[in-house]
């Protein structure tokens, strides 16, 4: 009986690791911001077009292989793969799939970073990023 157990929790625990993995295998493909540009200077409400190449927009709910969803992480770095992404001001979702977007930011200078991620909000890493700087002003 204890044999059993045993295996059964090494099952149990091979699931978990396939299912965590699942929708993230093999993924090829780049993230990039179409506008603004790198260094932009801003006045007003920042216009973002988000593009994406290797792989297809999806929104969230579903792990469906090879696709996903955008998410804007504002002064933020990457986040590593298979992390989920939190929602709050600084880590903006578009989980319907959305490829453009109006930020209203206050004046200053902005670190944004373009994040992709499964249909379950988990990272896809570094790879599958892009980072760009901007200035706001008055």
């Amino acid at each position: 009986m204890k044999k059993y157990k045993q295996l059964f929790i090494l099952i149990s625990c091979l699931i978990f690791i396939y299912t965590v993995q699942c929708g993230q295998k093999n993924q090829e493909g780049s993230v990039f911001f179409i506008s603004p540009k790198e260094g932009a200077k801003i006045k007003g409400v920042v216009k973002v077009e988000m593009g994406l190449k290797g792989m297809k927009i999806h929104p969230a709910g579903k792990l469906v292989d090879g696709t996903g969803h955008h998410h804007i992480l504002i002064n933020q770095d990457p986040m590593p793969k298979g992390t989920v992404i939190p929602a709050d001001e600084n880590h903006i979702h578009f989980g319907k799939g959305q490829t453009s977007t109006e930020l209203k930011l206050k004046p200053g200078k902005y670190k944004l970073t373009l994040q992709f991620a499964d249909g379950e909000h988990r990272s896809y890493g570094p790879k599958l990023s892009s980072s760009m700087h901007i200035e706001v002003e008055e």
